[in-house]
């Protein structure tokens, strides 16, 4: 599928959802964890939208796996830093739940994005 631009891409979509309801989750931290978890999964959260939209931007499929490939990594974080939170009490088990199903949801369209940049075998 061919997109005008990284906006158009529904997995960058998802995952630019993802980053804002980090972000309202975050809002209610405490500020002696402003440097601690709040930087590190705003953090973590963002650079899954950012690196798909840099890998949209490269122009061999190469380097787009590759970008696409760090956003992965990314959900990854996020995720473990969403479990961390709730396992202090600092994030109630439902606002995990659903920030973690747009993570599933957006980890399997990233998933398929990436498997369609593989090499085609040759005839």
């Amino acid at each position: 599928m061919s997109y005008y631009s990284f906006e158009d891409m529904n997995v960058w979509k998802l995952a630019m959802e993802i980053a804002e309801r980090v972000f309202h989750l975050t809002s209610k931290l405490p500020r002696s964890e402003d440097y601690g978890l709040t930087s590190q999964i705003r953090r973590s959260a963002l650079s899954i939208s950012a690196n798909i939209a840099e890998g949209y931007g490269r122009s061999t499929l190469l380097d787009k796996k590759r970008f696409y490939i760090i956003a992965r990594g990314s959900i990854f974080e996020t995720k473990s830093h969403l479990i961390y939170g709730k396992n202090v009490n600092y994030f109630e088990r439902s606002e995990v739940t659903e920030i973690n199903k747009m993570i599933e949801t957006t980890l399997l369209e990233l998933n398929k994005l990436i498997k369609s940049l593989a090499p085609k075998p040759q005839p």
